[in-house]
């Protein structure tokens, strides 16, 4: 079967189809148990997949991955041009990972089935390696570089937040900034979900689909209090956050009309930034503060520790006390040395 894979969003059900039968199934099961930006995500990986490896589902083989693998990892802007963050040419170790995970769901799904004539996945778990005397172990596929993520100094924040307009744009960079919420999580916040007594926020649908109840700065609240008392729109939406001014006033505020606010504050301070590093600022600030790891994990929302651990690496006062503690004890003598 030959086929040109094209993404084709769908306004009625809100699916997502890709133009093969088999694949679009297992999209519509993706879509059963994932968010819409999952499934999105899912069908474009699998657009670029079958894009570079015209085959069939059915007749894709190992070798083909791999090729898709170099085809991934080729220099985009000439080869002696690299990335500063990660020193790569082509495109990311991540986001090539990210692909292959997507394909690999793909043709675990079509065995499961067992009607599409596939018995086994042709994206191999790593690369098998063998030393003179020893067992066989695995390597993966790609090394993924880990690098740190960008924290704002204070002076950046106050440049950022010199520029702020309204009360609703400082409310919600607060959030990221002091409550370390992610960006969804801002969006998706109900009149019902803020907790005023308690200066405390319920996250009803965190990533993962998980919920948690979070504390904030009282000055959030009080920021919060003044949009609500002065800026926002009379509706009868139960989101916090609306559009203030144009043909959507009223409406909730949307991904890209947060993006657009990001923008100008960029332009505006000469700070480049992200919502997520906002909220790896916040998080960066808490543990330097001497915030126990696991709190931190519970702000975040991680479902892993090890996703909190890189906020040890951030604060650099913890590595430094360490470090001048063991410093310390090398240095002094024992008793028993100092006779």
């Amino acid at each position: 079967m030959q086929w040109d894979p094209c993404l084709v969003r769908s306004s009625e059900d809100a699916g997502v189809s890709i133009g093969h039968p088999d694949v679009d199934d297992y999209l519509r099961f993706v879509a059963t148990r994932a968010r819409r930006n999952t499934l999105l995500a899912t069908a474009f990986d699998l657009k670029v997949f079958f894009g570079v490896v015209a085959k069939d589902p059915n007749v894709v083989t190992r070798r083909d991955v791999l090729a898709f693998i170099e085809a991934q990892r080729a220099p985009r802007r000439g080869p002696g041009v690299v990335r500063l963050e990660d020193g790569e040419a082509g495109l990311s170790a991540r986001t090539v990972k990210r692909r292959l995970t997507s394909v690999s769901g793909l043709f675990e799904y079509l065995i499961v089935r067992g009607d599409a004539g596939i018995e086994q996945n042709p994206v191999p778990r790593g690369l098998s390696t063998r030393r003179a005397g020893t067992r066989t172990r695995t390597v993966p596929l790609l090394r993924t570089p880990r690098t740190l993520p960008r924290v704002l100094s204070p002076g950046d924040v106050d440049a950022v937040t010199a520029v702020l307009r309204t009360h609703r744009d400082t409310a919600m960079i607060e959030a990221m900034l002091l409550g370390a919420l992610r960006r969804s999580e801002v969006l998706g916040l109900t009149l019902d979900d803020i907790r005023v007594g308690e200066k405390r926020v319920f996250i009803a649908d965190g990533k993962g689909g998980h919920q948690r109840i979070v504390p904030v700065s009282e000055r959030f609240f009080q920021t919060l209090a003044r949009y609500l008392d002065e800026e926002r729109p009379d509706t009868d939406t139960n989101r916090v956050f609306l559009v203030l001014k144009g043909q959507r006033r009223g409406k909730p505020l949307s991904t890209a009309g947060l993006e657009e606010i990001i923008r100008g504050l960029r332009r505006r301070s000469g700070v480049a930034f992200t919502c997520h590093q906002l909220r790896h600022t916040c998080l960066t600030r808490l543990r330097e503060a001497g915030m126990a790891l696991e709190a931190v994990q519970a702000q975040a929302g991680h479902r892993s520790i090890e996703s909190t651990r890189i906020y040890l690496h951030l604060a650099s006062g913890w590595l430094d006390e360490e470090y001048r503690r063991a410093l310390t004890a090398l240095d002094t003598p024992t008793a028993e040395g100092a006779r």
